[in-house]
């Protein structure tokens, strides 16, 4: 059986549900006004630590929760969007979270970071500057990344952008700057 049959099953009990017919239309702003980037670990899944539910937050995950030129590029979208198509809608927050315990700490390894590269990911530089082994440093990196970006400006300017750090150990997620 594939691993992705449960998944599947789940979805037509979703589909049944209707619940996909109570989310907001194009051009959206999301009903909990959340733009929320944070890491690719199955560990953090927002549904879950958050209570994120459909329609509520766009939600941007890549490795380790970081503020990449992909990243801004899709946020910079949204913000085009919303000056664009719903000037008047509420705005809402960007929150960057990142996680203790991210598996992004290995791009710290000499020896995986090297090979990673050689495989033709991210040069060593990039990837040693991607490793999350500090949440509450590398998220305040982010964010002001966010701050600086002239792909967001003059938008960004108008919304809140917090950065935020979840605990595995404890399942809390504490606020680090706003």
């Amino acid at each position: 059986m594939p691993n992705i049959t449960p998944y599947l099953e789940r979805n037509r009990a979703f589909a049944a549900s209707g619940a996909q017919a109570d989310v907001p239309e194009v051009p959206f702003v999301p009903f909990g006004q959340l733009y929320l980037i944070t890491c690719i670990d199955p560990r953090v899944e927002p549904a879950a630590i958050l209570g994120v539910r459909l329609g509520e937050a766009i939600v941007a995950r890549n490795v380790g929760g970081r503020v990449t030129p992909a990243v801004i590029k899709d946020l910079a979208w949204i913000v085009h969007l919303h000056e664009n198509k719903t000037p008047d809608a509420d705005w809402f927050e960007i929150a960057v979270i990142h996680h203790t315990d991210c598996g992004s700490g290995l791009l710290a390894d000499d020896d995986l970071r090297a090979g990673y590269a050689a495989r033709g990911g991210w040069d060593e530089r990039t990837s040693l500057r991607m490793a999350v082994l500090e949440p509450a440093e590398t998220v305040q990196e982010d964010v002001a990344k966010l701050r600086s970006a002239p792909e967001l400006a003059p938008g960004i300017g108008d919304l809140a952008v917090g950065g935020y750090a979840y605990d595995l150990a404890t399942g809390e997620v504490t606020t680090v700057v706003r």
